[in-house]
């Protein structure tokens, strides 16, 4: 599976393999439950988590969209505003009540020095199991290798951490908050 950098025209096959790569996420289904608003308000929050990576050339997606990875460099940040805000306009008042521990846990685990963030990896769900992440994680990781500094990434979906750890990654610690999950 060839494996290359997205292009702004790429952006909305990307978000669509994502928000269909996220539709089991237990952490993403947990705070938008009803399946219509999820399918109305994940591409924002996809695009508030990394959009800026397609401006940046750090967004990759397999040949056929059947994966997508929006990676941000070093100094790059989500839109944390525009997450909070389509956060708060869309889950419940049990949700809204949990989510600053989540955030103020993430913002706790993130490392201080200049490294590399991955808010959103995923492939669709008729390809997973098939190479397609692991395929995405190896060519990312060659631009963060050749930079020589760290990456980060929070997983949301405990089925996802051993793609992680067999390129690298340690668990250095658990996410959850009220009613969460983990």
């Amino acid at each position: 599976m060839k494996i290359r950098i997205a292009k702004a025209s790429d952006k909305d096959n990307a978000i669509s393999t994502l928000t269909l790569a996220f539709s089991m996420d237990p952490m993403v289904r947990w705070s938008i439950p009803q399946p219509a608003k999820y399918l109305a308000v994940f591409p924002a929050i996809a695009i508030a988590f990394g959009g800026t990576s397609f401006e940046r050339k750090t967004a990759y997606v397999a040949e056929d969209f059947s994966g997508a990875a929006l990676w941000l460099p070093p100094g790059a940040t989500s839109d944390e505003e525009a997450l909070l805000e389509v956060f708060d306009q869309n889950v419940g008042n049990e949700v809204k009540q949990d989510l600053p521990g989540i955030f103020q846990q993430m913002e706790k685990f993130g490392p201080t020095q200049p490294h590399w963030y991955l808010p959103m990896i995923g492939v669709d769900p008729t390809s997973q199991g098939t190479g397609i992440g692991s395929a995405m994680m190896t060519e990312a990781l060659k631009v963060v290798d050749e930079d020589g500094l760290i990456a980060y990434l929070e997983s949301s979906n405990p089925k996802n951490i051993s793609l992680y750890e067999r390129h690298g990654f340690e668990v250095i610690g658990e996410i959850q908050s009220g009613s969460s999950p983990y």
